[in-house]
């Protein structure tokens, strides 16, 4: 198990030093495309969790996968280096996560989800988008998903509020109405 207090800590560090520098979001973008590429690598995530590997392959496949995604925040590097070194890289999903929650809270955001029958426009998930602001007080951002069961509508969930507008749900509190006549 994961101790998630020594990934709150170094997300908050990550954090405090992104935000002096005015790069929180920049990193917070390059922190989840590291983290998501480890995790949809399996031997690579192998390679740097695993300690039957010494800690100077893992800080050379480190280097090498900075490399490889191209221009990286020198405070992000850094960070990454520094878990190699302290063998804390096994952490780093984790950090990952916390880090955007936290940035996203600094910046006064909120992550949602929103699920459609079919694809949604950009200019529709903005209109949602506003809407759900309106709502919630904090800006949403949205992240869409396409799910045939909905038949029709969509649903948003903005933290722990669904806001279901679906057809199926409709259809479902009909039927229950239905029923108790």
């Amino acid at each position: 198990m994961v101790n998630v207090s020594i990934a709150r800590r170094y997300a908050r560090a990550l954090l405090d030093v992104a935000t002096e520098a005015a790069r929180s979001d920049a990193v917070s973008e390059q922190l989840s495309t590291f983290s998501g590429a480890l995790s949809q690598n399996r031997e690579l995530a192998d390679v740097l969790f695993n300690p039957a590997y010494s800690r100077e392959q893992r800080v050379r496949v480190v280097e090498a996968l900075l490399k490889a995604l191209g221009p990286m925040e020198p405070v992000l590097a850094n960070t990454l280096r520094l878990l190699v070194e302290r063998n804390r890289l096994v952490y780093l999903p984790d950090i990952a996560r916390l880090y955007r929650d936290m940035a996203d809270a600094q910046a006064g955001r909120v992550r949602g989800h929103v699920t459609s029958a079919v694809p949604l426009s950009p200019e529709t998930l903005q209109s949602l988008s506003g809407t759900l602001k309106t709502l919630t007080q904090r800006n949403v951002v949205l992240e869409a998903k396409v799910d045939p069961k909905v038949l029709g509508g969509v649903a948003a969930q903005v933290g722990s509020t669904l806001y279901d507008g679906t057809l199926r749900t409709q259809l479902e509190q009909m039927r229950r109405e239905l029923k108790q006549r």
